[in-house]
């Protein structure tokens, strides 16, 4: 595993699929998604349990693009811009483990967010125009990037989230689940394990790992 990811976004039907694939590429990558849905202790305030999950994750991916406001309360929602601005504090006011943070942030227009949030002028702010596969790809690049490591390509990324979301309703409903009504931790659960049937190696927490190349004629095996 080659760090947590703290995945900042929005947790509504109309994101879901989104969601879904920033889990899976992260997972296939090789590193471990994290995210306040993870959590369920009536005994510990929200705002305790993201300073904790924050501290825990070296890496963050943060959608700031629903500024929308609620068609039932007529207001927007700020918890991904506060999730945001708590990340960049421990990145720069935290310890050397804090500073050596990274983040990729999202919105659905490159520049949109000077309108509504100025102070990150001067950032490289990644669009995804609404759309899944956009964020998967741009996920599995910055992953690349901040990792220097070699990870499986966008194309074989992205074939194996829709080879997964075809298979989901028939996994899911092996354990007796309704796969559009998956909690997180049920959805990681099954996803986890189809990769690594994928792999078929355990050690491996991805399906995409390079097998070794057959021996040639004449050599040892």
């Amino acid at each position: 595993m080659f760090g947590d990811v703290f995945v900042n976004c929005p947790f509504d039907d109309e994101y879901i699929e989104t969601f879904r694939a920033l889990v899976f590429t992260i997972r296939t990558c090789g590193f471990r998604p994290r995210s306040a849905r993870e959590l369920d202790d009536g005994g510990q305030a929200r705002i305790e349990k993201l300073y904790g999950l924050i501290k825990e994750c070296p890496y963050g991916i943060h959608d700031i693009s629903r500024t929308e406001a609620d068609s039932i309360s007529f207001l927007p929602r700020f918890n991904m811009p506060f999730e945001l601005g708590l990340f960049m504090g421990a990145k720069r006011y935290g310890d050397r483990r804090q500073r050596d943070k990274f983040a990729l942030i999202f919105d659905s227009e490159k520049y949109r967010y000077q309108r509504f949030i100025s102070d990150l002028a001067g950032m490289d702010i990644h669009a995804h125009g609404g759309e899944p596969d956009i964020a998967l790809v741009e996920t599995r690049h910055w992953l690349t990037n901040v990792s220097r490591r070699q990870l499986p390509g966008d194309r074989d990324v992205l074939d194996g989230y829709r080879r997964f979301q075809s298979e989901l309703p028939s996994l899911a409903d092996g354990f007796r689940l309704d796969s559009n009504k998956l909690t997180y931790i049920d959805f990681d659960f099954i996803l986890t394990g189809w990769l690594e049937s994928r792999a078929g190696a355990v050690e491996s927490h991805h399906p995409l790992t390079p097998k070794s190349p057959p021996p040639q004629a004449g050599s040892p095996a």
